[in-house]
């Protein structure tokens, strides 16, 4: 299914968090210009998520907030999607105090990846099949 236009930036933001998802995992290969010590990458994730995850995150949250009504499915999966925001955070947080990090930036890769592509293959078809026009025009204007 084509990504509809209110949705296709917060879908684009997806890139970055994704490449973000494939540095932080166990054995990563080593990504030219991107940091390859485990400290290094915890820094630079931290770096990620204060700059452009928590703000994406703010933003999906204020445009469930405004559609999660339209539809019984979308409403469980806005509250689930959250819950997996506030999860994500605290991982984010969690490093740096990580007693081990190898495994603690793994976890944080697999859930990342894991939470975009059920926005990606569930959330953003779902809103598609279940919102109004007007519902996804109020999505673009309050995402552009």
């Amino acid at each position: 299914m084509k990504r509809d236009e209110a949705l296709a930036p917060l879908s684009r933001e997806h890139h970055g968090s994704l490449v973000l998802a494939q540095l932080l995992k166990k054995d990563a290969p080593v990504y030219r210009e991107l940091p390859a010590e485990p400290w290094d990458k915890a820094r630079y994730a931290q770096t990620q998520f204060e700059e452009h995850i928590k703000d994406h995150f703010r933003k999906e949250e204020l445009m469930l907030d405004n559609v999660k009504d339209c539809h019984a499915d979308v409403t469980a999966l806005s509250t689930e999607i959250k819950k997996e925001h506030q999860q994500l955070s605290a991982l984010f947080s969690s490093l740096t105090n990580s007693t081990d990090l190898v495994n603690t930036l793994d976890e944080l890769a697999v859930t990342l990846q894991d939470h975009i592509r059920k926005e990606e293959r569930v959330l953003f078809p779902m809103l598609q099949q279940h919102c109004t026009a007007a519902q996804l025009k109020e999505i673009h204007e309050l995402l552009h």
